[in-house]
């Protein structure tokens, strides 16, 4: 078996925090330039106009370590304990690797139209739909154990929708939905570490990192937002890295295959099922905003917006420990 040294993951992770928290400011002034920001208003709590940069911050922090490590693997720039795992994923997953890169600059795109011109609900669908089925055509694929194409078609691009608009549904408080992003992907690195899928690991770490660089500038107080494209990006990152690694071993069964996503990811997919509940219940269409997410009657129950938040990180955080004992 391949052995890899754990050093390499803390500069991928640490890199990317770095450039996320710092490239923020640049994001920044540029959102403000272009008056691209959140101004107050119905719903929101905050009384000057907010930035709206977090996204393209997560970008940079995501994108520039990868783009960095690949080019110092080609250069042969790594030592040889480092260069061998990874030249053998690269390998097997580069075209993946380059879809992958790809999607996340098209779902961020796609957002920040949003952001800009508040596209049509039918219009945002289509783009995130087109980006899902270009990640499936790329062989980013759900199985379920089904030995059907169609089907893994069609659970594959269900997935990335639902993850891109759970997200999209939790970035309603300062970040929790970043918060959460960061805590799903930290799980998918450690279980892809730990069963020696190097490659997903570094890339699980790299989003990690980016979405917790942008973290201090966002809670608790904000002073910036992931807008639309922030939160199209954390989610588009945290569905494909729930795919990308083989979380079925002969071990472990099948059970694990299915439910480790299903459990770091718990707290997003169940507030966005019952909101959706919800609105369907009172005849309101699903993609109108309200206050009945989890966060809002965590906030009511409590007083406290930064508690709410707080609260489900926790959830997020415990039942995502639960595939790791498996």
């Amino acid at each position: 078996m391949l052995t890899f040294p754990f050093t390499v993951y803390l500069p991928v992770f640490v890199g990317a925090f770095l450039l996320s928290a710092l490239s923020l400011p640049l994001w920044r002034r540029w959102a403000l330039r272009l008056d691209l920001v959140d101004d107050p208003g119905h719903r929101k709590i905050h009384d000057t106009p907010i930035p709206l940069a977090g996204g393209w911050a997560v970008l940079t922090g995501f994108l520039l370590p990868l783009a960095v490590g690949a080019l110092a693997l080609r250069l042969g720039l790594l030592d040889a304990a480092s260069a061998q795992p990874l030249s053998h994923g690269f390998s097997r997953r580069i075209g993946q690797v380059v879809v992958l890169a790809a999607g996340a600059v098209g779902m961020l795109l796609i957002g920040w139209l949003d952001d800009r011109h508040e596209l049509r609900p039918a219009a945002k669908f289509a783009g995130q739909l087109l980006i899902a089925t270009g990640v499936a055509l790329a062989g980013v694929r759900i199985t379920l154990f089904v030995p059907s194409l169609w089907f893994s078609y069609i659970v594959t691009v269900f997935w990335i929708l639902a993850l891109v608009n759970a997200f999209n549904f939790t970035d309603n408080m300062n970040g929790l939905c970043a918060g959460l992003a960061a805590i799903a992907t930290w799980y998918f690195a450690l279980l892809a570490a730990r069963d020696g899928q190097y490659l997903v690991a570094l890339l699980a770490l790299s989003a990690c990192g980016a979405l917790a660089g942008f973290l201090p500038w966002n809670f608790p107080r904000a002073r910036a937002f992931l807008g639309d494209a922030g939160s199209h990006l954390a989610g588009y990152l945290v569905a494909v890295l729930a795919i990308l690694p083989h979380f079925f071993t002969p071990e472990a069964g099948r059970v694990r295959a299915v439910f480790a996503p299903l459990l770091i990811l718990a707290v997003p997919l169940v507030d966005m099922g019952q909101v959706v509940l919800g609105r369907w219940r009172r005849g309101q269409p699903f993609y109108v905003g309200d206050t009945h997410h989890l966060s809002h009657l965590l906030a009511r129950r409590s007083g406290s917006r930064t508690g709410a938040v707080l609260w489900l990180w926790a959830a997020a955080a415990v039942l995502g420990t639960v595939p790791l004992w498996w």
